[in-house]
């Protein structure tokens, strides 16, 4: 290690400080690293990370995997046509849960922007508003509309659309505040009101951000529908979970094959859409 250069000492000499770290930010650092060590014991102790019972857990999960082969092919098309149908529903509901959340939560949002409603308390109170949907699952939104709607794809739909306004309307509200201010400068400066400001300068940059955002939720809302229809809002999950229950393995293993497949096939024509509505390589996924 080299010594020292006479600048760097007669810098130490006159600003100690500005070489050493201070002692509060030591301990605070000390007592961070110690709550977080004390915080990842105490979960592995409580929820029973032990290495005999992982290896018993992956022993029997290799059993299930082994369920895998062959897969499960249906020779009748009654059966095809259910499998089908629950795949279509699942989609639509999806479809369906992302739309109406994105109509909804699209002039929220403007509510949530920092740049366009300047009233900090109201923009707040906006703001924890869409914190509040985003708080609830979606299995729990799906439990609540099945009671009051009965079992089928609407309860899932009104699941997906609610918890989808609290989170659309937060990131397109980011979406919003992130555009460049200099075309609203422009607009304003052209005598445009704030309507026009709004349509002409701040509209054209986050389009394409809301719009890559509603995507991207539309292939996650299609997973999420999977688990919805477990718990009774139709779709494949619920053929899902009968297979499950009555211990038919190698059926269940091609439906989780088959929802794979389709989530490929909605990623990769959202890749597609992205592209071709941002332009160029910035829309890659």
């Amino acid at each position: 290690m080299t010594a020292p250069t006479p600048d760097i000492t007669r810098a130490r000499a006159l600003v100690p400080d500005a070489f050493t770290t201070p002692r509060r930010t030591r301990f605070i650092q000390l007592a961070s690293w110690t709550a977080f060590l004390l915080l990842t014991g105490w979960c592995l102790w409580d929820f029973g990370f032990a290495p005999d019972r992982l290896l018993q857990g992956a022993t029997r999960f290799g059993d299930v995997l082994a369920f895998m082969f062959p897969p499960h092919i249906w020779t009748s098309w009654a059966e095809w046509k259910e499998i089908l149908k629950g795949l279509g529903e699942t989609v639509a509901m999806a479809f369906m849960g992302t739309l109406l959340g994105a109509v909804i939560a699209f002039p929220l949002a403007f509510l949530g922007a920092k740049n366009i409603l300047p009233l900090s308390w109201l923009r707040l109170g906006v703001r924890r508003g869409f914190d509040a949907l985003r708080a609830i699952e979606q299995l729990i939104l799906a439990l609540i509309f099945i009671r009051a709607f009965g079992l089928g794809p609407l309860a899932g739909i009104l699941a997906i659309a609610v918890s989808e306004i609290g989170t659309f309307s937060k990131l397109f509200s980011e979406g919003i505040e992130n555009t460049s201010q200099k075309p609203a400068e422009g607009v304003r400066a052209s005598g445009g009101g704030n309507l026009q400001t709004i349509r002409f300068a701040v509209l054209p940059q986050a389009l394409p951000v809301i719009l890559s955002i509603i995507l991207y939720n539309f292939e996650s809302n299609t997973r999420t529908g999977t688990i919805l229809g477990i718990v009774g809002a139709g779709g494949i999950g619920f053929l899902l979970a009968d297979r499950i229950q009555a211990y038919r393995w190698p059926e269940a293993w091609t439906i989780i094959f088959l929802i794979i497949f389709v989530v490929y096939l909605i990623d990769g024509f959202s890749g597609f859409l992205r592209r071709k509505i941002i332009g160029g390589e910035s829309g890659r996924a």
